[in-house]
């Protein structure tokens, strides 16, 4: 028999704002999803979306003073996180929750060799001798295929490639292994070589330490290929939510079919223009309360003055219900 899932993350309701020169900007505006262990959940959008800010919350890692979590919870293994005391947080980052964060360069530090830096995430999140710590690093090492980790355990982060870096805050981020590991654009600034091998190990540890997955990026391809579920943001909400087979072959809201439509085809025609989604993303000081991406297709403010609601068309597929972005989805109201 087929156990049920188990609900490793449950975030609800989540807002979260920046406050600059006396004004406070919402940035992530009422978001909710869960997360069961062993599953891979991804999230898309552009950049300036929330991705990233949702990510960095969900430990309270966001900048002080400026970010600040309005409401909401998040709900780690059936505890509030947003409730957790100095001590709890430290246990929890870098123990049960661990981050690969999107610029390998910037969360190492330049003058510590590597192995130095994972033996410290080792010593600090158990009872481990130094010794000890060393040898479970050259092991590390070893689990996220590191080319020569005899000698790379002494080297410095600036005497390594990307890909190598990348290994490196990968071995920090499971040197506990964690229940939840979030990947912030694991991916960026690597080749398509590199990235292939450091999504196929996130894979392979996801299965070795049975790990919910919260996967973010910007590449729809990197979603199809590793995740069960996605979330589509846009402008700090989610538009649209589903299983990723379903929401390939059946997006509903215009924002999702728009990012689905500039990806690029090996159909197309030599030397054809890449569709594009006209515009950017509104600034935070610039965002209305009804559907941002018709803000961004032109429709006047004054139009767009009640949020439309997320409904559910079918089991697990939730679609935010715009009669502009969703017609199909508004006509069901």
């Amino acid at each position: 028999m087929k156990r049920p899932p188990e609900t490793l993350l449950d975030v609800h309701r989540l807002s979260i704002a920046f406050e600059a020169d006396g004004e406070r900007h919402t940035a992530v505006d009422d978001v909710s999803f869960s997360l069961s262990r062993g599953e891979c959940l991804g999230i898309v959008g552009e950049s300036g979306c929330g991705k990233s800010v949702t990510a960095l919350s969900l430990a309270r890692l966001l900048p002080q003073p400026m970010g600040r979590i309005l409401q909401g919870e998040v709900l780690f293994d059936g505890r509030d996180v947003l409730k957790m005391n100095a001590r709890e947080l430290q246990h929890l980052r870098g123990g049960r929750m661990g981050f690969i964060f999107q610029e390998p360069m910037q969360a190492l530090n330049p003058v510590r060799t590597i192995g130095d830096q994972i033996a410290e995430t080792l010593m600090l999140h158990s009872d481990m001798s130094a010794t000890t710590a060393w040898t479970e690093t050259l092991r590390l090492l070893n689990v996220v295929h590191m080319p020569d980790p005899e000698q790379r355990i002494n080297d410095y982060p600036h005497s390594l490639s990307g890909g190598m870096r990348q290994r490196v805050v990968i071995a920090m981020a499971l040197a506990c292994r964690p229940d939840l590991i979030i990947a912030d654009e694991p991916t960026t600034a690597l080749d398509v070589t590199v990235q292939q091998q450091i999504l196929s190990l996130i894979r392979e540890l996801r299965e070795t330490l049975h790990a919910g997955v919260l996967l973010i990026t910007h590449d729809l391809g990197v979603i199809a290929q590793n995740c069960d579920r996605v979330v589509v943001m846009y402008a700090g909400r989610i538009v649209e939510e589903a299983e990723v087979c379903e929401l390939f072959a059946a997006p509903c809201h215009a924002y999702t079919k728009a990012l689905l439509a500039a990806t690029p085809r090996l159909d197309l025609p030599p030397k054809s223009a890449l569709p594009t989604i006209p515009g950017t993303v509104p600034a935070l000081s610039e965002l209305v309360q009804g559907c941002r991406f018709c803000q961004r297709t032109g429709v006047p403010a004054e139009e767009l003055v009640q949020r439309p609601p997320l409904i559910e068309i079918s089991p697990g597929h939730w679609v935010e219900a715009c009669p502009r972005c969703s017609p199909e989805v508004w006509a069901q109201l």
